[in-house]
């Protein structure tokens, strides 16, 4: 490296824009007739490009997916009459964020419902929305033991913040009356003001099998479909 590609990579380091030192790439690609002005507009592209896939992995680190899976790679097959590819497409835009809206997914096991919902927080990440996903049980667990320690308030503060909360299985185990309560407030805290996808093998007839505290399944379900024909899926 000479003395000119060294004081080139200190600048950019102390300027927190790295790409400027692979400047030599872009003389490379660059046509002959060129000027300084396109060279300068071509390195603050690959900038621009490299902080925006930066943001992206960290997104995707931030929100916890237990593995990956793609809409390209979803078996439309095992959906019902009733959900369409068109409607998976909408969906897909994300637009049910920017309207806080919610998505319920409710179907036997093996029908897809946890690779579509982590299939949504991944289109949402490469959309620069916030995500999180939890399953039901372990975050249950988590917000007990964070009250337990002092900590429950840090802990609602990281998933206010949150897009697009993923609340998956929520079917398997039934919640004493304390989880009942703390997932409650989480959901109705995020009514309105931003967007969850619920995945459940049970209808909402069912949910009371799932939380000691039976009388608050119909506010529960309540704050999840709220104003059900134009604001929840």
């Amino acid at each position: 490296m000479n003395a000119t590609d060294e004081l080139i990579r200190l600048y950019a380091k102390q300027l927190k824009i790295p790409s400027f030192a692979e400047y030599k790439e872009v003389l490379r690609q660059a046509d002959p007739s060129d000027g300084f002005a396109d060279l300068l507009l071509e390195l603050m592209k690959a900038e621009t490009a490299s902080r925006q896939e930066n943001q992206n992995r960290r997104r995707l680190k931030a929100a916890g997916f237990p593995y990956l899976k793609t809409m390209e790679e979803f078996d439309c097959s095992q959906l019902n009459d009733a959900v369409s590819p068109l409607f998976l497409q909408e969906l897909a835009s994300c637009q049910f964020i920017q309207n806080r809206q919610n998505v319920i997914m409710i179907g036997n096991p093996g029908r897809g419902k946890t690779h579509l919902a982590i299939a949504l927080g991944l289109k949402a990440c490469t959309q620069g929305y916030h995500v999180l996903f939890k399953n039901a049980a372990t975050l249950s667990t988590e917000l007990c033991e964070a009250k337990d320690n002092y900590r429950l308030g840090k802990l609602e503060r990281t998933l206010a913040k949150a897009d697009l909360l993923i609340l998956d299985e929520l079917s398997y185990l039934s919640f004493n009356r304390h989880q009942s309560e703390l997932l409650f407030k989480v959901i109705s805290d995020r009514s309105e003001k931003s967007s969850t996808i619920v995945t459940t093998n049970l209808p909402f007839s069912k949910w009371t099998d799932l939380f000691e505290n039976t009388t608050m399944v119909a506010a529960l379900i309540d704050r999840l479909t709220f104003r059900m024909n134009g604001d929840s899926y």
